[in-house]
């Protein structure tokens, strides 16, 4: 999706680094003495301080209620959310399928990158790609994602290591939730159901 309204982001982008090499002509008083040339030799140092303020706006700064809605158009996802999913997978020893599994999702993001990480009391799945994206004809968000699936080697006989897909809604109130569909190279399927429970990022399904 549009992270950003492009012309806003280019005029942003610019105003910042003119800034920051006003800000250090005005401190090094590089300003004073007139001189284009010193002033331009500045260039490189500004273009460090531009780099260390980008940095900074990708890993913190666009996480910032004041910016969310209108200025930044990514929501904040990041954090641990528990749910659970429903499969349509059918037990070919019994014929009957499973009941709710319960999962952790832990989704760690920046502006620019999205990385998830569902797990169960069996396996676990890391995204390969992730994007936040626009539902056509809509002004609805779905967090989408491609993974592995890895399940413990116990198990693996009957669980083999397989790839899949996800489109979960982002719902922001009133409760945060996320909720959508999967589908596996497995050709199963299934609904997600997970809600916000942690800013803290998980590392295992019973922490």
């Amino acid at each position: 999706m549009e992270k950003i309204n492009n012309t806003v982001k280019v005029y942003a982008q610019f105003i910042t680094f003119l800034v920051i090499w006003a800000v250090i002509a005005f401190v090094t008083k590089t300003y004073q003495t007139n001189d284009l040339l010193n002033i331009l030799k500045l260039i490189p140092q500004a273009i460090t301080g531009y780099l260390f303020v980008a940095l900074l706006f990708s890993r913190w700064i666009w996480k910032l209620k004041i910016l969310q809605g209108w200025l930044i158009k990514v929501p904040n996802l990041q954090g641990t959310w528990k749910g659970e999913i429903k499969s349509d997978w059918i037990n070919p020893e019994t014929g009957k399928g499973v009941d709710p599994i319960p999962v952790i999702l832990v989704i760690r993001q920046t502006f620019s990158t999205i990385k998830c990480t569902l797990m169960t009391k069996e396996s676990t799945s890391y995204s390969t790609t992730a994007d936040i994206t626009l539902v056509p004809s809509s002004e609805d968000l779905s967090l989408t994602y491609n993974y592995t699936n890895r399940s413990k080697a116990t198990i693996r006989d009957r669980s083999p290591i397989h790839d899949g897909a996800s489109i979960l809604k982002i719902i922001k109130s009133p409760k945060r939730i996320l909720e959508g569909e999967y589908w596996t190279s497995r050709k199963t399927r299934g609904e997600m159901h997970l809600e916000f429970y942690s800013k803290v990022l998980s590392e295992s399904f019973n922490s």
